[in-house]
């Protein structure tokens, strides 16, 4: 539920206090010793789990408790997906300031792991939009965390976690003004060095900057920037990239297009970027028999659970005697001169084809320890999902440790929701071990919570 007005919803607050207490107890009830999960219905992570987890369930904590037009500001649920703030935001004339690609992230989720999108040139990431939130910690207690104050860093160590910390319950997150339309002008270019350069005249400071900005590599001569600007009518019918038509396509089919501001947003959920193909359903026949309702990134995402699980694809190549495949899906940033260098090194080393392209910037100076990116560089976001041929007498994990690798040669940092190979000393000096260590003593002294490095490399 969202509020009309500006005054507190107090039947919704004195809800949401309640549904707090109740998790507290049934926090305090799990069994001691056993790593613990959130019950959502939804998850995008990209790595495995232990299934013998305690889950918590969080149903209640969906929703917007709070909206304020005025001051741009809302109150939001920690498990709320992106789908469902966009429509409480929308009615108003408001957005998130970075809304995730995919609808079923969560904001807590996005928050606590991290969300990038083509607003992040100028609005950072998810997390950097957050005024306060109260945090079921590792101990139980649920604590208000502010950029100053009593839990200041926890505040600022929060982001990039991964619910080994705590679980973000209650968001208080900034909002910014929307227009009805979104024309984008995709601009090709023969090379990276090209791209490279337009890209950072692009997010420099100026007239010329756009509102939104990301890019597309389709192989090493076919490159686009995809340039946005809000619009408030187009000059004719707006594209729908939905149902029958796919977006990543148009980038090479049209030099420009006009977007409503909920299908640009939600312009690559349709299919999953690209990979909706590796189910077959970009094939116009198989697109008409799965539906529109059932094309979305969270079908998929089943979909591949139940491949991972069971492995059928595998299967298969062992039986047409094809060489074993290795999951290459990462997200890892770099600063923007080093981008040539790892385009290049992803075509020599996978050939993984198309990969995202997308700036990021830090909105002000202030510092984040467990993914710590100076905020004064432009960075890149390059995200690549695939699979890739093992060579013969390689196991498994031998082409992501090699993109560790690389990414840590260019000074980048590489996101942590699919599988990490690192060991442990390189790892913490990363992801700022020393911070992280405290904070764990602090807010979950009996670790009841698995901590960073046992969830996300030794997936436990």
């Amino acid at each position: 539920m969202i509020s009309s007005g500006l005054a507190p919803t107090h039947g919704l607050r004195a809800a949401y206090a309640e549904s707090v207490a109740r998790l507290q107890q049934a926090y305090a009830a799990l069994p001691a010793g056993t790593p613990v999960r959130l019950g959502k219905a939804t998850s995008n992570l990209f790595r495995p789990r232990a299934r013998t987890a305690s889950r918590l369930d969080v149903r209640d904590f969906s929703g917007v408790i709070d909206l304020d037009p005025t001051e741009r500001w809302a109150d939001v649920l920690g498990m709320t997906t992106y789908e469902d703030l966009v429509d409480a935001t929308l009615p108003h004339g408001l957005m998130p300031l970075v809304v995730p690609q995919l609808k079923t992230i969560t904001l807590g989720g996005a928050v606590t792991g991290l969300g990038v999108e083509s607003t992040s040139f100028r609005n950072g990431t998810p997390h950097e939009s957050v005024i306060e939130m109260d945090i079921l910690t590792g101990d139980g207690q649920v604590v208000t965390a502010r950029p100053e104050g009593e839990h200041r860093e926890l505040f600022f160590g929060f982001p990039n976690s991964y619910g080994s910390l705590g679980y973000a319950l209650r968001l208080r997150i900034e909002l910014e003004p929307v227009r009805p339309v979104v024309h984008v002008v995709h601009e090709r270019f023969d090379n990276a060095d090209k791209l490279t350069d337009r890209l950072a005249q692009l997010c420099a400071e100026g007239p010329e900057r756009p509102d939104f900005l990301d890019g597309t590599a389709f192989s090493p001569d076919e490159m686009y920037l995809t340039v946005g600007r809000w619009a408030d009518a187009a000059p004719g019918p707006l594209s729908a990239y939905t149902y029958m038509n796919i977006y990543y396509r148009s980038l090479q089919e049209r030099s420009d297009d006009w977007l409503s501001v909920r299908d640009y947003l939600w312009r690559w959920d349709t299919d999953w970027f690209w990979n909706s193909r590796a189910f077959f359903v970009q094939r116009p026949w198989v697109r008409r028999l799965v539906g529109s309702k059932r094309l979305r990134s969270d079908t998929y995402w089943k979909v591949k659970s139940y491949e991972d699980r069971w492995h059928l694809a595998a299967r298969v190549d062992r039986w047409r005697g094809q060489p074993a495949r290795e999951d290459v899906i990462q997200d890892v940033e770099v600063p923007v001169d080093r981008l040539p260098e790892l385009l290049a090194f992803l075509d020599a080393e996978t050939g993984i084809r198309p990969v995202w392209i997308c700036p990021m910037q830090g909105r002000d100076d202030r510092k984040w320890p467990l993914y710590d990116m100076d905020p004064s560089l432009l960075w890149v976001n390059v995200g690549f999902w695939s699979t890739v041929a093992l060579p013969q007498g390689a196991s498994d994990g031998y082409h992501n440790r090699r993109v560790e690798q690389e990414v840590t040669r260019l000074g980048g940092r590489k996101s942590l929701y699919s599988t990490a190979f690192y060991e442990q000393e390189q790892f913490w000096d990363l992801y700022g071990g020393d911070v992280y260590h405290r904070l764990k003593a602090e807010y979950d002294p009996e670790h009841r919570l698995l901590d960073l490095y046992d969830k996300t490399v030794r997936r436990r």
